[in-house]
């Protein structure tokens, strides 16, 4: 894959994903109950794994000239040889607090689902979700709107700590958790190479998609093009991975998530009100 530019870690600015946000602002309606909407959310997404497939065959045998995108199609009636995305799938469970949402009552944990399909299998780095990721991505709603991609060439960086944080959090840039989980799952590509034009290729990257329910997403937030309580699709290819360190106290942040539940925001030792992997008077 040939990129316009690769961006020196040593000089990295960390993009956080705001869906193109110029709408002027989220719409925001009172969240309704987590568990209510998981069942309406999971009736779309099963619908959709099994009536869709993606073009598998070309990444079994790639021609020389395969571009290793992703692309989705309804199977048709005669398309009996297809195999849909529910058998293709892998299901990650995620456990979902009420307090991710501000939602009014007793604090629940809501097991949601995310749908991982690794397309190809990355040759680099494996990451996890308190990483920065230097992807390129397309996210869609279950109808096939197109709501946010990056540019063909220029992937971003993205820190996937960040990602995660929960709707009572000072970060600014808070996204889709879904995509933080999801991202970490795939692995990035080899060492890139300069081409006689400036302009750089990685080979061997990962390429995957993800689904998930609007318990992972924006909930109750409407953005942009993106109605409240939608369940969101990634398509994610992985070129480079960085091991971070948020707070610069020597251990990787993900050592941080001393409970290993893959949550950053409920680890918080000394009760200040900072997650650990952001506080370096907590190790």
């Amino acid at each position: 894959m040939k990129l316009n530019r690769i961006v020196a870690l040593s000089a990295l600015v960390v993009v956080l994903w705001s869906c193109n946000n110029d709408d002027g602002g989220a719409t925001i309606e009172p969240p309704r109950p987590l568990s209510e909407v998981l069942v309406e959310d999971e009736t779309e997404i099963q619908e959709y794994l099994k009536t869709h497939y993606y073009n598998y065959a070309e990444f079994e045998s790639p021609a020389e000239d395969f571009d290793f995108k992703i692309e989705i199609k309804e199977i048709g009636e005669g398309d009996t040889d297809k195999t849909p995305l529910v058998d293709q799938v892998v299901p990650i469970e995620i456990n979902v607090p009420s307090t991710h949402f501000l939602i009014s009552g007793e604090e629940t944990t809501t097991k949601h689902t995310l749908y991982y399909l690794e397309a190809r299998e990355g040759v680099g780095e494996a990451l996890s979700v308190a990483d920065s990721a230097f992807v390129r991505y397309s996210g869609n709603l279950i109808d096939g709107t197109v709501f946010d991609d990056s540019n063909e060439n220029d992937p971003l960086w993205f820190d996937l700590a960040s990602l995660q944080a929960p709707a009572t959090s000072t970060i600014t840039g808070t996204a889709a958790r879904g995509f933080s989980e999801g991202a970490s799952l795939l692995k990035g590509g080899a060492p890139a190479e300069i081409n006689d034009d400036g302009t750089y290729s990685v080979k061997g990257y990962g390429v995957g998609m993800i689904i998930f329910p609007s318990g992972l997403g924006y909930f109750n937030i409407a953005r942009g093009s993106i109605p409240a309580y939608s369940p969101l699709i990634f398509k994610i290819d992985m070129f480079a991975v960085n091991q971070a360190d948020h707070d610069g106290d020597g251990i990787p942040s993900i050592e941080e998530d001393t409970n290993q539940d893959g949550y950053l925001f409920n680890d918080d030792a000394d009760q200040d009100g900072n997650p650990d992997y952001l506080d370096s008077d907590t190790n």
